[in-house]
């Protein structure tokens, strides 16, 4: 009888057993179930996907969160593509670590620079804040869409050229988009010796699509009385985003009739000259 007794009673406790652990299975697969974790770090970017030329700098604004209840430091690391450059910043300086205090909350700029052969197309940057065994993730995206680059020439290459004194000369210029990105609002300007004029015909480009080009004439006006020999005159095309420039060598010669007229000065003067000599020096 007693036998029996226990016989029961152990069918009954591992019945009891089987239902706990068939409670606890339930609520570990059951979707919203989580253990417990002790509190750590939370690192988030407000956007975490920017899109710009190759040329310029991509810049993120994340905040970090230490969630812990003692202060930590933090050490930034990041993992960009090779040939780019990552800078992290707190209060306007650039750091690589930092201290952060218990349930407070750090604004962080980031800095990304492509690489200048990165091709067009999204760069994934994971980024770390590792404070001991807590780290903190967050990847942020770079959409490269490719680069601006405009060029100024002339059709030969030829970068000189002669001018009269008090004449005018035209120069004959080729604008190339040489970038993967259409140009619009370029502007040409010119600065030359002082009192001399020029002009373009045309002085603004709307648009310039990549690896199309664009003939201008750049008008120089030499003024009178201009010394002959070598001049430099800049020419510069710009807009927001892109410049190039090119510095020509102007050669300036005396006019035919100013030359004969200096040469009948200084027959005049030799025959005033004589004439003085003649008239006084027998005296």
């Amino acid at each position: 009888m007693l036998a029996q007794q226990r016989l029961i009673s152990l069918q009954s406790g591992s019945k009891k057993v089987f239902r706990y652990l068939l409670f606890l299975s339930a609520l570990v697969f059951h979707p919203g179930f989580s253990f417990s974790q002790s509190p750590g770090s939370a690192f988030t970017a407000r956007l975490m996907n920017l899109e710009a030329a190759v040329s310029e700098t991509f810049r993120y604004n994340a905040t970090l969160h230490n969630e812990a209840r003692q202060a930590k430091i933090y050490e930034l690391k990041s993992d960009a593509p090779i040939g780019w450059s990552v800078a992290f910043k707190v209060e306007g300086s650039q750091v690589a670590s930092f201290r952060l205090d218990s349930n407070r909350t750090q604004d962080i700029s980031i800095e990304v620079v492509p690489s200048p052969a990165a091709k067009p197309g999204k760069y994934s940057i994971p980024l770390k804040a590792v404070s001991g065994t807590d780290t903190a993730a967050l990847t942020i995206e770079a959409v490269v869409k490719g680069s601006y680059a405009v060029e100024l020439t002339t059709p030969t290459g030829r970068l000189s050229d002669e001018v009269t004194e008090g004449s005018s000369t035209q120069l004959h210029l080729v604008v190339r988009n040489t970038g993967t990105i259409a140009l619009d609002n370029l502007e040409l300007s010119a600065q030359a010796p002082s009192q001399w004029e020029a002009s373009f015909e045309p002085s603004k480009i709307s648009r310039l699509d990549p690896g199309k080009t664009i003939d201008v004439t750049a008008n120089l006006k030499v003024p009178d009385k201009t010394i002959a020999g070598d001049y430099v005159a800049n020419f510069s095309i710009k807009n927001p985003n892109a410049n190039a420039s090119a510095a020509f060598r102007i050669t300036v010669k005396t006019s035919f009739l100013s030359g004969w007229i200096g040469m009948l000065v200084i027959l005049l003067a030799i025959a005033i000259i004589y004439y003085l000599i003649r008239k006084y020096g027998r005296r």
